[in-house]
Order: structure tokens, then sequence, then C-alpha cells
């Protein structure tokens, strides 16, 4: 059981840094995440959600004892592609861990970056490759 709990624990553990795939963006945070919206939007797929994570860290750090500012700014686009999701999920149902998928767009202090986690080898390279061009198409603009 013990084995059990510790393997649970590594594999709820959260992205590490080296874990993300960054782009730097020449321009504005505001011109990022339009760009970035295009992008996913351009595909054909929808946005579900954006997390203004870097809004909500500003917002509350001293209401968690903390005075340092993270990021400038912070958002992270939410969104899954039904036809690509299947299919990854068809190889491996546990591959409904990593939906859904998101680009995060990141100001700190004045450097903007445009960014997506790595997947692990097999049929979620699909989906990095997915990610990875939009990035590339909203860094490009």
């Amino acid at each position: 059981m013990k084995a059990y709990l510790a393997a649970a624990c590594l594999a709820a553990a959260p992205a590490l840094a080296q874990d993300a795939v960054l782009t730097d963006f020449n321009g504005s945070f505001d011109d990022a995440t339009f760009a970035v919206e295009s992008a996913i939007v351009g595909q054909g797929l929808v946005i579900d959600y954006v997390s203004h994570t870097g809004e909500m860290l500003n917002r509350t750090g001293a209401d968690v004892g903390s005075d340092v500012k993270i990021f400038d700014a912070a958002d992270i686009f939410l969104f899954c592609s039904a036809k690509l999701s299947r299919e990854v999920m068809e190889a491996d149902p546990m591959n409904v861990v990593h939906c859904p998928y998101n680009v995060f767009v990141l100001d700190r202090d004045g450097k903007v970056q445009i960014g997506h986690r790595t997947y692990p080898e097999g049929p979620m390279q699909k989906v990095q490759e997915l990610l990875a061009s939009i990035v590339a198409e909203a860094a490009a603009d």
C-alpha cells in the first residue's frame, strides 16, 4: 500500500520548470495573449477557459503573507481537440490526465514568453506538436 501511495504522489506531482518549453515573444503581454488566442482559434479549436494566474497571484500575495511578485502578468489558455484527444486516449485511456491542453503567456520584468508543457513519449507527442505549432505561430506575429 505504501508503494502505491508513493507512486500516486509522484504521478500527481506538478510539472517542473524543465518540463516546459518557452519561446520569447517580441512584443507586449497583451499582444502575446492576442496572438496565442488567434493561433488556437486558427487551428479550429475552442478556448474553454483563460486562467488569469498572474492577476490572482498578485492580488492574493499579501493575503498569504508574501510580498514576492512572481509575474507582471501570466495567463493560461485551456482548450482541447476532440479529434486529437480521442486519438491519444484510444491509444491509452490514461492520457486523459493531460487534458485539457494549455498554452501560457508570461511577463516577468518585461520579458514576455509563450510556452507549453512537455508530454511523455508516444501518442502524446502529437499533442506536443500541436502546442509547439500554436506557440510558433503566435511568436511569429
